[in-house]
């Protein structure tokens, strides 16, 4: 598939056991931040982004890669583009989170691989190749010294524009949450 850079937005984030409430059915604090990430891929649809490109990182890739098919109901026109950090990625994947790849992936207008073989340096490259073919970048963070932080400061240099989703913005106090308050830090 040839796609323009300019109208092309790719995603990175963290995977669910370091977002708020990972393990329970609901939490409010991470409602909030898949709601955010909806809205970022439903305002860059509107904003003429036609192509997504999924890391397929077990959270916030796989959560994006399935907001952009739901979004795709409004703009039939908009294109998710996988790419797998190697040819093997996600064979140790389980239950839920193998689901939704496979879902994903059936779905996907694109698949590539950017390796053949699992290394050491496969998903930065992975996530190189994702920013290299980008104008957008949309990230859900709160650790800097991550994968997706490194991935945003490479972003960065490259001249992207970056919506960040911060993930300490959005944490629900524990008191807030009992009381039924849903202002937000």
């Amino acid at each position: 598939m040839i796609y323009s850079r300019e109208k092309t937005v790719c995603f990175t984030g963290h995977r669910p056991e370091k977002l708020p409430g990972f393990g329970e059915t609901e939490n409010a604090s991470l409602n909030v931040i898949k709601s955010m990430l909806y809205y970022q891929i439903y305002q860059s649809a509107e904003e003429g982004y036609k192509y997504f490109i999924s890391g397929l990182a077990r959270g916030i890739d796989l959560w994006a890669a399935e907001y952009v098919f739901e979004v795709r109901k409004r703009f039939p026109d908009i294109k998710l583009i996988c790419a797998k950090p190697f040819a093997a990625h996600g064979e140790s994947f389980k239950n839920e989170d193998l689901w939704i790849l496979s879902n994903v992936l059936s779905k996907a207008d694109e698949v590539v691989c950017v390796t053949e073989k699992y290394s050491k340096d496969c998903y930065k490259l992975r996530n190189q190749y994702m920013v290299d073919r980008s104008s957008k970048l949309i990230a859900v963070v709160d650790d800097y010294k991550s994968g997706t932080g490194q991935t945003i400061n490479y972003a960065k240099k490259q001249g992207l524009k970056i919506n960040i989703i911060n993930v300490n913005n959005y944490i629900l106090k524990k008191k807030e949450r009992k009381k039924g308050l849903f202002y937000l830090d």
